[in-house]
């Protein structure tokens, strides 16, 4: 249940070769045996991409990579982070004096948007300090929240070692809250389903007030995730921060030709919330109140009868203020478009019928042709591996997560699967001279895995 915290699981470590390895790095590292370890999952948008911040409801599911974090409290009041990954330097900071710097999406500071989150929410001032080392398999950078992962994880750790209790929904909402230390103006879904998620299911995940309902997902077919290898990260780079301000624009202008009070309109749901019509009459109106060109600030001040000042200040974010052009037509379109495909996913889910995997195939590539077209977050190596899995037996295939780069997930026939990775494997990874790193996870296969957890060794 969503009102109970993440479970506490006894566990042979010996028995768990990963834990083993950590332990003994751990070990190695500060001298000294961890006290519990707690694990984060990572997770794939299966439908519903950029309509989180908008007000939508996302159809994601947990995978089995994930955060895990071996965790000692100290005495001191220091924060000792170090990561099992060479690449990724140690750092350390007074527990009680947390400064993340918004310019640099650098690793700790995920761990310390987690940490700071959970110290805010109880106004506590004298924290103890801890020894983690962290240990991450989801590739980062590649639409799979591995930097979310680490934000959950961080929390779930830091309220261990206080000993105090939240719910998996209070959790996840200071979580998505917290993640936006770093700049990142997203929604809740990441956080969400690292603590909501539930083996065998994936999941509908509604906003405000946040709940999760159980989809399941059609058993004669397998979802693939491909990574492009083309990284892309969020924090680092400006594309995402402005969508967010798109949609916010649009929000205003559509309401402000409805004559709704469109000053405290903030998401393109609130909106139709506010009109009580459905998705369907929202892409009418859009077509009728938005143009296709984009908008100069001019422009949008003239239509909202604000002044350059006023916009600047009141509505765009700091990263965003220097913006000459917004595209609000197309990216009210995408948004529109993809709340109801979500829910049109999740109902033949519940329906199955014969043709369901066709049909869920069949959203997911009108998803990738509005996410490459309306909302503009596809590349070229992203359209090139949708061509690719489609040609190789995918019903459906899409970019999933932020875009720009990341990974594809696909519905295959359960039948075609082998032959599906034997294919997609060799032309888009051999023939392309992707010759990664293996921790890149080029290519699997995936089926809903559980939540955040926390581990006492028995």
């Amino acid at each position: 249940m969503a009102t109970e915290g993440p479970a506490v699981r006894r566990v042979q470590v010996a028995e768990h070769p990963r834990l083993l390895k950590l332990k003994e790095m751990f070990n190695s590292k500060f001298g000294s045996i961890p006290k519990f370890y707690v694990r984060a999952p990572g997770r794939v948008n299966i439908i519903g991409e950029h309509i989180d911040y908008c007000g939508y409801s996302v159809l994601p599911m947990a995978v089995e990579q994930d955060m895990l974090i071996a965790v000692e409290p100290v005495k001191t009041h220091v924060l000792q982070l170090a990561n099992t990954n060479p690449l990724y330097p140690d750092f350390s900071t007074s527990a009680n004096n947390i400064q993340i710097d918004k310019t640099k999406p650098l690793w700790h500071n995920y761990f310390l948007c987690g940490f700071k989150g959970i110290q805010e929410h109880f106004g506590l001032s004298d924290l103890t300090g801890m020894n983690c080392l962290v240990d991450g398999n989801i590739p980062p950078s590649s639409g799979l929240s591995s930097s979310s992962a680490l934000v959950c994880c961080a929390g779930l750790v830091t309220l261990t070692v206080l000993g105090m209790n939240l719910s998996k929904v209070e959790l996840a909402e200071i979580c998505a809250k917290s993640e936006r230390y770093i700049g990142t103006e997203g929604g809740g879904m990441d956080q969400s389903i690292s603590f909501l998620a539930e083996e065998g299911t994936a999941k509908l995940i509604e906003f405000s007030p946040l709940r999760a309902t159980d989809v399941k997902l059609p058993s004669g077919a397998v979802f693939v995730i491909a990574n492009s290898c083309v990284e892309m990260n969020k924090a680092a780079t400006s594309h995402f921060n402005i969508r967010v301000m798109e949609c916010r624009l649009a929000a205003k202008l559509l309401a402000k030709h409805k004559s709704l009070p469109w000053k405290e309109v903030l998401r393109l749901e609130e909106v139709q919330a506010k009109l009580g019509i459905s998705l369907e009459e929202m892409l009418l109106i859009t077509e009728d109140a938005l143009h296709p060109e984009p908008y100069s600030p001019e422009e949008l001040c003239k239509c909202l009868g604000i002044s350059l000042q006023e916009l600047k200040t009141q509505i765009l974010s700091p990263n965003t203020q220097d913006v000459l052009t917004f595209k609000l037509y197309q990216r009210a379109k995408h948004v529109y478009s993809e709340a109801a495909r979500v829910l049109q996913f999740k109902k033949i889910c519940e329906e199955a019928p014969d043709n369901m995997v066709q049909l869920l195939g069949e959203l997911m590539n009108q998803s990738h042709m509005s996410c490459r077209d309306m909302y503009e977050c596809s590349c070229p190596e992203l359209d090139q591996l949708v061509d690719i899995c489609r040609k190789f037996g995918a019903q459906g295939s899409r970019l999933t997560g932020a875009g720009w780069g990341g990974c594809t997930v696909s519905i295959v026939p359960a039948d075609k699967l082998s032959s599906f990775l034997a294919n997609v494997h060799e032309a888009y990874y051999q023939r392309s001279n992707r010759s990664l790193a293996p921790e890149k996870q080029s290519l699997f296969a995936t089926k809903p895995g559980g939540g955040a957890l926390v581990f006492l060794e028995a």
